[in-house]
């Protein structure tokens, strides 16, 4: 069985994902069949009469700690049944998992693209009041080139049309609008200070399911996760084609996520997002044709998703970082993976910071990297300027390098 991510991406012909900095990373293509796929519904599938008795969905009512507010708080015997009196009222504990995604689901929108007779759903995240709001790429891809529609359904059962106010491929983002005001908000927080084993909340539309929540924990941290799709329609009629790729920095978490989902939030314990829900590892197995959650899912950092929302809002484009290497996978003799530089951009910033070719980055920044996968997720977790240390083996010897980051919009070659 292939280990696919099942949330596929429309994409014009030529979109085939680069690693940042295009041909000056030179990891190769993708094999779209070794990685986690992107969650995505087609709108075709999203009737469940005929297969939700097989699936089985995370629940997030166990434990989470009510209190009983006004009324009788004795229960009473009716037909042989203990039942509460219809006069009391249950208050979720706004510290609890219900209260927190009473908290969220407010700012949380189910988003349907309709193109050709066909279409997508996915989820989307209220940025702004003024009604800026953040998906994946990958959710609105087949509107992009126009003749397509993308509908907004909120929270309250509401709909609007919406407009595409920029996409980025490169980090499955995408900022949409709709022409309404006085909208609620979601809380950005931070994924820097999100550990393994943390409480979070996975909150969207899975198969078309509006506002479903459900609950896991933290698995991993700065897990590399590279996603693409090599298996969607072309949405004008074409056959299929070859989708972008993304590399991220991802947080893993085992709440239940599935085909729909993307673009959802991944909350905290706190109410504020951390992640933003992209991507899911499956096995194969499907239900209507598509894979469904075994507890593998993989987050969009918020922190890198607040960065591309800003850029995107203020110029419908977002900026890339470029170290300037072209980097290879390598092996050393215990068969731990390493991330080989081949080659070395010429008067890029790996070169002026004295990286050379045959050095084995083993860590950017404090956090290591295992294969050249590893090392292009690090450096996509950071911006065109900044400064980052990365760290290399030059035969025996371990060196520390300080690279400023160039966009790789303005690089030269």
């Amino acid at each position: 069985m292939s280990n696919d991510l099942f949330w596929p991406t429309e994409s014009e012909p030529g979109d085939t994902m680069p690693l940042p900095g295009s041909s000056e990373w030179g990891v190769g293509a993708p094999d779209p069949a070794r990685g986690p796929v992107r969650p995505r519904t087609p709108w075709r599938t999203t009737a469940l009469a005929a297969g939700l008795s097989a699936l089985v969905f995370g629940g997030i009512g166990v434990g989470v700690g009510t209190e009983m507010a006004g009324g009788n708080s004795t229960p009473t015997n009716a037909a042989g049944l203990t039942v509460a009196p219809a006069s009391a009222k249950v208050a979720a504990d706004p510290k609890s998992l219900a209260g927190v995604a009473a908290k969220v689901l407010p700012a949380v929108v189910s988003i349907n693209v309709q193109v050709n007779g066909g279409g997508d759903t996915g989820s989307g995240v209220i940025l702004r009041q003024d009604g800026y709001i953040l998906t994946n790429n990958h959710v609105i891809a087949a509107a992009t080139g126009g003749g397509a529609t993308v509908t907004v359904t909120f929270n309250d059962g509401t709909t609007a049309p919406a407009t595409i106010v920029g996409a980025d491929a490169e980090d499955d983002l995408a900022v949409i609008k709709v022409d309404k005001s006085g909208l609620p908000v979601a809380v950005l927080g931070s994924a820097s200070s999100v550990k393994v084993g943390d409480p979070v909340l996975a909150i969207g539309s899975p198969l078309g399911l509006q506002g479903t929540v459900t609950s896991g924990i933290v698995s991993s941290v700065n897990r590399p996760v590279q996603t693409s799709d090599s298996s969607q329609p072309d949405p004008f009629g074409g056959g299929q084609q070859a989708g972008p790729t993304t590399v991220i920095d991802a947080i893993q978490t085992d709440a239940a996520i599935n085909p729909g989902n993307s673009g959802g939030p991944l909350v905290d314990t706190a109410g504020e997002v951390i992640g933003i829900n992209s991507a899911i590892a499956s096995t194969g197995s499907s239900l209507g044709g598509q894979s469904g959650n075994i507890g593998v899912g993989f987050a969009i950092p918020v922190d890198q998703a607040k960065v591309v929302a800003q850029e995107l809002i203020a110029t419908g484009k977002a900026t890339h970082p470029l170290l300037g290497v072209s980097l290879a996978d390598a092996t050393d003799s215990n068969g731990t993976s390493l991330a080989r530089v081949q080659s070395v951009l010429a008067g890029g910033p790996a070169e002026k910071a004295g990286i050379k070719a045959g050095d084995i980055i083993v860590a950017v920044g404090d956090q290591k990297t295992a294969g050249a996968q590893a090392a292009i997720a690090a450096i996509r977790s950071h911006q065109p300027g900044q400064q980052v240390t990365v760290t290399v083996l030059r035969g025996s010897e371990r060196k520390t390098f300080t690279v400023t980051l160039l966009d790789a919009s303005n690089a030269q070659g």
